[in-house]
């Protein structure tokens, strides 16, 4: 499958994202496309502005669907991973959860498709950063062979750890989510106790694991995202890293034997 010719419907479409998500219903089960949209709206996708249009005239001419394209094709061979559908879009300008926020890049992962939100492809490396997250996302949610309704706050935080992680293995330091170093190690320690070491079976389903990974209300924000770079960065000081072996390392096993905050 690879990159979706999502350039020519923003070319036909742009100003009507209704309509384009007309054209994902295929790729979703039983939703609606307002209800695809305000999904994607959510993770990051452009609503029609004078900007967004800027960002979608700008992608089209650094040709950043056939780079995309050469980037994915690169990790499903390295990786032997999944063969699924990515979908390229315009980020949005606000009001959304963003990955990487501060670089006008953003993207969320399903077990078969995957969506980048972009406003330009002005650094390739940052964008090899974005894949590599979310495309690890991808092969963790396929080789794990667990439904994501079981998916629990701990498995989360893993999913999450180990997606950074690879990027730092395979792109810098530099490119890391800004996430990743947000907190102290003394404040992440005071976190854990307060916020998430006893709420690490919580179900994704329940009400709850959202505000524990993302941050809100009395959550700090993004927490679950710097805990779970936090975990994975500790224990692979001590452990040796394989990315194919990261895909199928059961989310317990980052937690067996490890002192976390010492």
């Amino acid at each position: 499958m690879g990159i979706i010719r999502t350039d020519e419907w923003l070319e036909e479409d742009f100003d009507n994202p209704l309509k384009i998500c007309a054209k994902l219903l295929p790729y979703f089960n039983g939703q609606t496309q307002r209800g695809i949209y305000r999904e994607l709206i959510h993770f990051g996708m452009y609503q029609p502005s004078r900007s967004s249009r800027n960002d979608h005239l700008k992608l089209l001419k650094q040709q950043a669907w056939d780079k995309v394209e050469k980037i994915f094709s690169k990790y499903k061979s390295s990786w032997n991973g999944p063969d699924i559908p990515i979908f390229l879009f315009p980020i949005g300008q606000s009001g959304s959860f963003f990955r990487r926020e501060e670089k006008g890049k953003a993207g969320v992962s399903f077990p078969d498709k995957m969506f980048l939100f972009l406003s330009s492809y002005d650094d390739p490396s940052d964008v090899e950063a974005l894949i590599v997250h979310e495309y690890h996302h991808v092969c963790r949610m396929n080789m794990l062979e667990k439904s994501i309704e079981d998916y629990t706050l701990l498995d989360s935080l893993i999913i999450e750890g180990l997606a950074e992680y690879t990027v730092l293995k395979k792109c810098g330091r530099q490119y890391l989510a800004a996430w990743c170093s947000m907190y102290t190690e003394k404040e992440l320690s005071k976190f854990w106790e307060i916020h998430l070491k006893n709420q690490l079976g919580k179900k994704k389903t329940e009400r709850g694991h959202d505000e524990l990974l993302y941050g809100g209300g009395r959550v700090p924000k993004l927490l679950g995202y710097a805990a779970g770079f936090y975990m994975i960065e500790k224990y692979y000081k001590n452990n040796h890293y394989s990315t194919k072996l990261s895909f199928t390392t059961p989310a317990e096993t980052y937690l067996k034997g490890m002192n976390l905050f010492s």
